[in-house]
Parts: C-alpha cells; sequence; structure tokens
C-alpha cells in the first residue's frame, strides 16, 4: 500500500474507510451483502492510491476513483449490451438457490425489464407481504412456507402482466 506523504498509515486508513462508507451502501444491488460491496471498494481504493497526485484532495480522488469503478462494474455486469437503450436484466448471483427472489421458477424468460418489474411489483404487491418480499429481495432468512406464499404471488402478479 502506497502511503502519501504528510499522511501516517492510521490517517489513511481512516480516509479510505470514510469514504468507502459512504460511497459503498448506494451500490447494492443483486443480493451483493453491503459489507461485500465495502470490503472490494477498500481494496479498490487501496489499489488506486499508486495513480493518486499528492497535490490533489484525497478523498476527492478515491471518492470519484471509487464511484466509477463501481458505475463499470454495475454496467459491465447488469445491462445487456448492443442495444439502443440499456435495459436490465435479471442476473441474479445466487449465493443458495432456495434463498433467492430471483429462483429459475420465476424467470420464464431471458430479459425482463428490471424497472418495469420492480414498477408492476410496488403497485401490486399488498402491504403485508412487502416486509417479507424485502427480506427474499436482500438474502435475508424467511420462513420456507412463507417465502413460498410472497413467490407464489410475486409470479402470479408478473404473469398476470405477461413477464412469466
Amino acid at each position: 500500500m502506497k502511503i502519501p506523504p504528510n499522511m501516517s498509515e492510521t490517517q489513511l486508513i481512516d480516509e479510505i474507510n470514510l469514504v468507502v462508507n459512504r460511497i459503498a451502501p448506494k451500490y447494492t444491488f443483486y443480493g451483493y451483502d453491503v459489507e461485500d460491496i465495502k470490503q472490494e471498494s477498500f481494496i479498490i481504493c487501496v489499489d488506486a492510491l499508486d495513480r493518486y497526485d499528492p497535490s490533489r484532495p484525497l478523498e476527492n480522488f478515491l471518492s470519484v476513483h471509487l464511484s466509477n469503478r463501481l458505475k463499470n462494474f454495475v454496467r459491465d455486469n447488469h445491462f445487456l449490451k448492443g442495444e439502443d437503450e440499456k435495459r436490465r436484466v435479471l442476473q441474479p448471483g445466487q449465493l443458495v438457490n432456495d434463498d433467492t427472489i430471483l429462483d429459475q421458477q420465476l424467470i420464464r424468460t431471458e430479459n425482463i425489464d428490471y424497472k418495469e418489474m420492480i414498477g408492476i411489483l410496488d403497485r401490486k404487491l399488498p402491504a403485508h407481504y412487502r416486509a417479507d418480499y424485502l427480506k427474499i429481495v436482500n438474502d435475508v432468512y424467511v420462513p420456507k412456507k412463507r417465502k413460498e406464499e410472497v413467490l407464489d404471488l410475486i409470479y402470479y402478479i408478473l404473469e398476470e402482466h405477461g413477464h412469466a
């Protein structure tokens, strides 16, 4: 790790953590845990120190670099390439197949407009299912029976709107 002049290792780590804690949580998607994104972000910031110009503010450099790298990751891994209008594609990073809302039983087509699907679910999903839906989306444990009930309802809503 290249430490900038006039800065101790502790100060550098504190500065990196400040940037990581501010920016990384904005990039939670597809079941990635916030702590995992923070760890990756820390590594990205440490790797970027070789290109840092000490005459400029470190926080600005790290913020811009980290934001750009995370945006590039989203672009490269979660958008269709070669289309005029980019559309989100549901490509979950499944940790355990049974613990994700994006189980293959839900997805009958290869390309679903992510924003449209979320909009439909926001309008049609009854309020008493919303907490469990959010837990499933974020890979938080939901009892199997309740999870099946929520997933069946989501599948029904999506099927009703031509997405299943």
